[in-house]
């Protein structure tokens, strides 16, 4: 099978949003085997997913299913625009930003400068941590769930994909987030009865 072929395949196994939001690209020179990077919602040209497709052949189907589809869900789960304290917070600084810049006050342009950019850093926190993690790969599950695959052995799957990959990338270990995810992942495919605690849900 040819990287466009393949490519064309994941395309249609997406969600809708998926294809609209995301664009994958062939990276052979990157030492992951996928990534899919925190995206600025400037981004005009889709959230990038980067696939080094030597290494991905070297996965069974159903493994690079999942992987696709989680690092699917977790850029359609970044929210810039939902309604909350930070982005009216934002929103009001830019707008004194403006107003103050226009009016050539230095101080005023500092505060609101300020106040915007703490607010933003707030926004792209929320997008990130632990919990964030593990609910981008219940996501994944429940995309391949619509795409015939039975919940538990997608979460098997996916366990199975981050540890095949860390050792294709030449890692000798899975990074701390990576094990937090193969616990969930563990629970969810019947394999521990033991998942994550909430106190590590909650971790930045």
């Amino acid at each position: 099978m040819s990287v466009e072929s393949e490519i064309r395949r994941l395309l249609e196994l997406m969600p809708a949003s998926g294809r609209m939001l995301t664009k994958i690209i062939s990276k052979p020179q990157q030492s992951k085997v996928i990534d899919a990077p925190f995206s600025p919602p400037w981004n005009r040209n889709g959230r990038p997913i980067y696939i080094n497709f030597d290494l991905w052949w070297q996965l069974p189907k159903k493994q690079r299913d999942l992987l696709l589809l989680r690092a699917t869900a977790s850029l359609i789960r970044i929210k810039w625009l939902k309604p909350n304290l930070y982005q009216g917070i934002t929103a009001v600084g830019l707008v004194g930003l403006t107003v103050q810049t226009a009016q050539g006050d230095i101080l005023g342009m500092i505060v609101s400068g300020g106040l915007t950019a703490i607010s933003t850093y707030q926004i792209w926190r929320s997008n990130l941590g632990v919990q964030r993690e593990l609910d981008a790969d219940e996501e994944a599950i429940k995309i391949a769930f619509r795409r015939g695959y039975n919940p538990v052995e997608a979460s098997k799957n996916l366990l199975d994909a981050i540890e095949v990959s860390s050792q294709l990338e030449g890692r000798f270990s899975l990074s701390f987030m990576e094990l937090i995810r193969c616990q969930h992942l563990k629970k969810l495919a019947n394999i521990s009865p033991i998942g994550v605690p909430d106190i590590v849900k909650t971790r930045e």
